[in-house]
């Protein structure tokens, strides 16, 4: 690929999904393309604690850490308002990424974190971690990461599940290897059999959505996300993807309204840093999930995920060292 086409995309997807970031070519296509993405997508208004209740990055720290959240808006009852001013909710996030990327920005590392492990929500006790949101919104969110691993949060963003369907409609489908056959819970009961599939739609939400159909639950679901992130990041650094206009616009225009980011995050940030990143490869974006230690049941009868607190405590020295790649590379990861 010409190397001037590797400005193209980073891709960000959160949770039920990565978010995008948008990277793009040059000229007044980029500065359409720049306005478009900064007028569509929405603000986090407040998405940080008070700082006083945050640890403190070193200032030669040049690594970057992204929350990752997946939400559903178009829920019935759900506050949208509330989740975007910073506010509590009645809704849980049903997915959550942390995404490192190292200062020498040769990588990115997406960690999965499931949904029903039981932590220390501050000021609330213990909880399932997706409770976070509920009870306190993204800073609450926010603050119970940073204060599992003891670092900062730079950047968040959210992603809506219906944009999903719309990142995948636009580019024409996703393609992904499935290993196990299931079919969806909901009224379409798609059917997903083993092999090479091509997803776009509601099918694909409904790929990156489902758990009940397994043994392991949660634990294939958070599997079936990583790859289809994966297949999506693939897919949007091809050549096919970066030269042509039509596509990158199209993604950029359906999808945008489905992002909602911290006001620190907008297309003159994402364009820095993905010329930064210009000679990322898909072979360069690496996901695994946290480690936990096993299921369980808590005080009130509910079926949690334990903590691995040796694997939180070694993720959170080597995201404030920016030794990741070197704890990744050196992990086997059984999830």
């Amino acid at each position: 690929m010409p190397r001037k086409t590797r400005t193209g995309f980073v891709v960000l997807m959160a949770a039920i999904a990565v978010v995008l970031i948008a990277v793009l070519s040059a000229g007044g296509y980029l500065l359409s393309l720049a306005n478009n993405f900064d007028k569509k997508t929405q603000t986090i208004a407040s998405a940080f604690p008070d700082e006083s209740l945050r640890p403190v990055k070193s200032p030669n720290d040049g690594s970057l850490n992204f929350l990752l959240l997946g939400v559903d808006h178009g829920a019935e009852g759900s506050q949208t308002s509330d989740m975007l001013s910073g506010g509590g909710t009645d809704q849980r996030s049903d997915s959550m990424m942390l995404m490192h990327i190292p200062a020498d920005r040769q990588g990115v590392y997406v960690m999965s974190i499931m949904r029903d492990l039981w932590t220390d929500i501050p000021g609330q006790g213990k909880h399932k971690i997706n409770a976070a949101m509920a009870l306190g919104g993204v800073p609450l969110t926010v603050q119970t990461i940073e204060g599992m691993f003891d670092t900062k949060i730079d950047h968040v963003a959210m992603i809506d599940f219906d944009g999903f369907k719309e990142l995948s409609t636009a580019l024409g489908g996703v393609k992904v290897h499935n290993d196990i056959e299931f079919w969806s819970t909901d009224n379409k009961k798609y059917h997903y059999p083993v092999g090479e599939l091509n997803l776009k739609g509601n099918q694909a939400l409904r790929f990156v959505r489902e758990r009940k159909p397994f043994i392991d639950g949660d634990y294939q679901r958070v599997r079936n996300q990583q790859k289809f992130i994966k297949a999506v990041v693939t897919e949007m650094l091809s050549k096919d993807t970066l030269t042509n206009p039509a596509t990158i616009f199209e993604v950029i225009d359906k999808v945008s309204p489905y992002l909602s980011f911290d006001d620190g995050f907008d297309s003159a940030t994402a364009a820095g840093l993905g010329l930064q990143m210009k000679n990322l490869r898909s072979s360069n974006v690496e996901m695994f999930t946290l480690p936990t230690a096993g299921t369980g049941t808590s005080a009130d009868g509910q079926s949690i995920i334990l903590r691995d607190e040796q694997a939180i405590a070694d993720i959170g020295n080597a995201l404030r060292t920016d030794t990741f790649s070197e704890y990744v590379a050196n992990t086997t990861f059984t999830h």
